[in-house]
């Protein structure tokens, strides 16, 4: 079963996605540890490092080659620094309060990776050649073989390692749907052994790994895919409406789901939320704290509004002038310190279940009302880029809330009639 409890922290958390590469100019994380203390500042509960390991060389792309292509599970990308620049970053996280997880790449390696020299050739999936097989495109790589159980345990061990040795809070799994879901039966096991708050994402939204698995959170693929196509106009906020019904009763309370507008693979091969979402990009990001079951995610750059869909396998890093609190910080500063400081928008089973206040512009208007321990959320949000007349009756929702965004009390009445604009919002929070 899914865990009956997640790690306490991971409840109203925000995840960060670092990108080691293009965060800073050095490329290290030594200048990456440099920017913890402005991603405390900005409220972040736990940092998600892409992949830290050596890459391999063989049919390697690009100059740096792809972070996924792993060449050792147990060593530390000269790209990045030493084991003990890790370290010193884990424990500048720690210090801040934050958690650290690791990206884990279980379905293959590199082609020059330790394990096609050290382990049995079964380790491997391979051709009536005897040579690696290649999953997809994926040139770099060589498929490891779980038919064999030997490979788990070398699997387990490698991530125990990083328990045991360097204080990882937890993992990201990659492409988690590829493996047997009774590997990470196994690998949860063992690891919640060594740490029973381990925390564990399935890059996946298979039912299979959050109703029955080992995972604490898989991603929200499809919601995703929505609001992109709300953005754009290929559907409208129907769409998103209809997928929180689904959702809620198709995964269990428990699960929670990771959302965002944008993370490493859509950054750089699909564009940055401004491009693929335009103005709709600041109201999808709010979707993304208010949506019920949801833990956000920030990935690199978004925390400054950097507006650049980074090389995936050479250096692009941001420029250290591009590198300062704006508009945007200020957004993503209130929608954290919102999920914080509100029960209602707890993820898994802490938080309020969603309702909806009807209006006249359904096709367009959304109006969410979240509650739990006293405290309510509501966000009236024009998932339109038309100009609406807003007409509709709050109820017993009517009363004094503060505006989340000016920071100011506003009185919402029972009876609403109002202009708003595309893409505009109001995001109201009452405490008890």
């Amino acid at each position: 079963m899914i865990p009956t409890h997640h790690p306490a922290w991971c409840y109203r958390a925000v995840l960060y996605e670092m990108n080691l590469r293009q965060l800073t100019p050095e490329g290290t994380l030594r200048a990456a540890m440099q920017r913890l203390a402005f991603l405390h500042d900005l409220g972040i509960d736990a940092v998600w490092l892409m992949p830290i390991h050596p890459i391999g060389a063989v049919n390697r792309k690009g100059t740096l080659g792809s972070y996924y292509s792993i060449r050792d599970y147990t060593a530390v990308n000269p790209e990045f620094g030493t084991m003990e620049d890790l370290d010193a970053f884990v424990a500048e996280a720690h210090r801040l309060g934050m958690r650290v997880l690791l990206d884990w790449v279980a379905n293959h390696t590199s082609r020059d990776a330790r394990w096609l020299v050290e382990k049995p050739a079964d380790w491997y999936e391979r051709d009536a050649a005897g040579d690696a097989l290649v999953p997809w495109d994926w040139t770099d790589t060589a498929k490891l073989n779980y038919a064999n159980r030997a490979v788990w345990q070398g699997q387990i061990d490698a991530m125990s390692f990083w328990i045991r040795e360097h204080a990882i809070d937890g993992f990201r799994c990659d492409m988690a749907m590829l493996m047997p879901p009774e590997f990470w039966d196994e690998a949860a096991r063992q690891l919640r052994m060594l740490r029973p708050d381990l925390f564990l994402l399935a890059e996946a939204e298979e039912l299979r790994l959050v109703e029955r698995g080992p995972f604490d959170a898989c991603y929200g693929w499809e919601l995703f895919h929505l609001m992109n196509d709300v953005a754009q106009q290929h559907v409208r906020v129907t769409a998103l409406r209809d997928w929180m019904q689904a959702d809620r009763g198709r995964y269990p309370r428990e699960a929670i789901r990771l959302l965002f507008t944008s993370n490493h693979d859509e950054n750089s091969w699909n564009g940055t939320e401004f491009a693929r979402m335009g103005a709709a990009a600041e109201i999808m990001a709010l979707f993304t704290f208010v949506a019920p079951g949801c833990m956000p995610l920030i990935y690199t750059g978004q925390e400054v509004g950097y507006d650049h869909s980074f090389a995936f396998f050479d250096r692009d890093p941001i420029p250290s002038e591009a590198y300062v609190a704006n508009r945007h910080t200020e957004l993503y500063s209130r929608l954290i310190h919102l999920r914080h400081t509100s029960p209602a928008l707890a993820a898994g089973e802490q938080g309020g279940e969603p309702i909806e206040i009807h209006n006249n512009a359904e096709d367009c208007l959304m109006i969410l009302v979240r509650e739990a321990a006293g405290n309510r959320v509501v966000a009236i949000m024009n998932l339109s880029p038309y100009t609406i007349h807003a007409d509709y009756r709050t109820g017993i929702y009517a009363g004094e809330y503060i505006d989340v965004m000016t920071g100011g009390p506003i009185l919402l009445p029972e009876h609403v009639e109002c202009d708003m604009a595309g893409w505009s919002y109001r995001l109201l929070v009452q405490q008890p």
